[in-house]
């Protein structure tokens, strides 16, 4: 009995469903009949040899199959959460030290890292140490200000991360033309409420909610909202002098839409304590907002230049005096046509109105030197200068 390649596995059922009729026959025709009991007994052998043989061919063609199905198996591998999270950029690792992996690093190939800006950290770094001083004014409190971290992020992303109730302020770059966002969370805005307020130092501020903020809440946070952006002004005056003045306040992030979601920008993200009472402060700047002081911000210290040279200041200025440079003496100027230029042929005469008297008028190229009359000295013509030619200034 032959089996047809690839359909192994069904006929064996097939031949295995009629050896058993087979067998059922052959039983049934022993117990009827004594005398064929040896022929279906020799029948039954015959099929057993059979079936035996063929499964044996079927074992030794399946082996092959066998093998390429465990080897499809092996390479079809199935990815564990951890293996997931990674191919994805999602893994906690990663986040803690602030690197990007998988499909989070291709989506953010295109932002710009903080690093490419080592200025905007020398800022960022003079603005916590002003804003100590000037929030310890501010509150009459020991307050502490640190720079958690710096992020690149869309702008989009991270509307959607602030956490709610906060207060957004919005202010305006004057000299750039351009907007920036302060986020101020909850925490911080209750804190800075019972410190102005007169609150016991060691007891945590409480956290009313289900309420909008009230106009004395609104009106305190404005007020550390503008001491705030007075001292990043005060940072940035010794890059680039910049005005940052206060635009309103939200509590909607959709209203503190200052920048399209798919824009870079620039996030910093300060801790303030004051003893056992504090919260965030975040500070946005989109990369559109610092693009006019973007060459100042690439600098690795402050005044950054090419350096001064004074020995190659010294050559230069020597080898400069010693350059060739070509002198013209003109002795008239006559304006004519394209026609009358084109009939001058040899022997052609071009009066000039210049007598012997009339002035020579020494260039350096393009530019009018010197005045002189004309003359000889031994077997050459000479000019004798008269007065140095100076450009007279535009009167406004």
């Amino acid at each position: 009995m032959t089996v047809p390649p690839g359909d192994e596995e069904v006929d064996q059922e097939e031949v295995a469903a009629e050896l058993e009729s087979e067998l059922a026959a052959g039983d049934g025709g022993e117990a009827g009949d004594d005398g064929d009991g040896d022929g279906g007994g020799d029948d039954q052998d015959d099929l057993a040899a059979e079936w035996e043989a063929m499964v044996g061919a079927d074992g030794s063609g399946g082996t092959d199959d066998a093998g390429a199905g465990s080897s499809s198996r092996e390479t079809t591998r199935v990815l564990n959460q951890d293996e997931i999270a990674s191919l994805l950029g999602f893994d906690d690792e990663q986040e803690d030290t602030g690197g990007r992996a998988g499909i989070q690093a291709i989506l953010n190939s295109a932002l710009v890292s903080y690093e490419r800006l080592p200025m905007l950290e020398v800022v960022f770094d003079r603005l916590v140490r002003m804003m100590s001083t000037s929030l310890r004014n501010f509150t009459s409190d020991n307050v502490e200000v640190s720079l958690d971290n710096f992020a690149s992020l869309r702008f989009g992303d991270y509307l959607n991360s602030i956490p709610l109730p906060a207060m957004l302020g919005v202010f305006k770059a004057e000299e750039w033309d351009n907007f920036g966002l302060l986020t101020v969370d909850s925490s911080l805005i209750y804190s800075t409420v019972d410190v102005l307020l007169g609150g016991r130092r060691g007891t945590a501020a409480m956290r009313i909610e289900g309420r909008p903020y009230t106009t004395i809440e609104r009106n305190l946070v404005e007020r550390m909202v503008h001491v705030v952006l007075a001292d990043l002004s005060a940072a940035f005056d010794p890059l680039s002098p910049v005005t940052f003045r206060f635009e309103r306040l939200e509590t909607n992030p959709r209203f503190a839409t200052i920048s399209r979601p798919s824009n870079a920008a620039i996030v910093a993200k300060l801790r303030i304590d004051m003893e056992d009472r504090g919260g965030r402060l975040e500070l946005l700047i989109p990369y559109a907002t610092l693009e006019p002081v973007r060459e100042l911000l690439l600098q690795m210290f402050m005044g950054e230049k090419f350096g001064r040279d004074s020995i190659w200041e010294t050559h230069l200025a020597e080898e400069l005096w010693k350059t060739d440079v070509d002198l013209t003496a003109v002795l008239d100027q006559q304006a004519m046509t394209l026609g009358d230029i084109f009939s001058l042929k040899v022997g052609s005469q071009i009066p000039l109105n210049a007598t012997k008297d009339s002035f020579v008028e020494i260039k350096c190229g393009d530019v009018s030197m010197f005045r002189g009359n004309m003359g000889r000295k031994g077997d050459n013509m000479a000019v004798r200068i008269v007065e140095r030619i100076t450009k007279e200034k535009p009167q406004n």
